[in-house]
């Protein structure tokens, strides 16, 4: 299952639409403005909310925190130790985890399960210009789930390519 990001700098108040590889218009990434953190929601195309996407708050190292409804899903955040490229844990509520690495900036990085590959964020296979894909390769992953945590990471990598400028 294929999703094409139309790249803009995730700003607070941006909103836009993720599609499917056919261009049907599948997730709606509701910027909300005039918060005190940052804050988003991923919705279905009647506009219901799926996700629920925020800033922690009070937190050492940046965090996002993924809800669904009043239920925590996933708490994201840097990994210490990462030199050559970006990488991200994911810390799932049951006690699991994901795994994100790549080139988060450049749109090329993946999304781990123990080591099982469940989605690839890619410019690679596209030629539109200002455009990524999400390519989910396990058919029983939580496409918004990963959605999400794709979000999240491009966020927490331009906030930080941010205040290093």
């Amino acid at each position: 299952m294929r999703f094409l990001v139309y790249d803009r700098l995730l700003g607070i108040g941006d909103d836009y639409w993720i599609e499917d590889d056919r261009g049907n218009k599948v997730f709606l990434v509701d910027g909300k403005a005039l918060r005190l953190r940052d804050t988003w929601e991923l919705k279905d195309t009647r506009g219901r909310v799926l996700i629920d996407i925020h800033q922690k708050m009070l937190a050492l190292r940046d965090t996002m925190v993924i809800h669904r409804g009043d239920e925590p899903l996933a708490t994201i955040r840097r990994k210490r130790l990462s030199l050559l490229r970006n990488h991200y844990l994911v810390s799932l509520a049951d006690g699991t985890g994901l795994d994100v690495s790549g080139k988060v900036l450049d749109r090329e990085f993946a999304i781990e399960y123990d080591g099982e590959l469940l989605a690839v964020v890619s410019r690679r296979w596209l030629t539109l210009r200002d455009t990524y894909g999400i390519d989910v390769v396990r058919d029983d992953a939580d496409p918004a789930l990963l959605v999400a945590v794709a979000v999240c990471v491009i966020h927490l990598a331009e906030k930080e390519r941010g205040e290093e400028d």
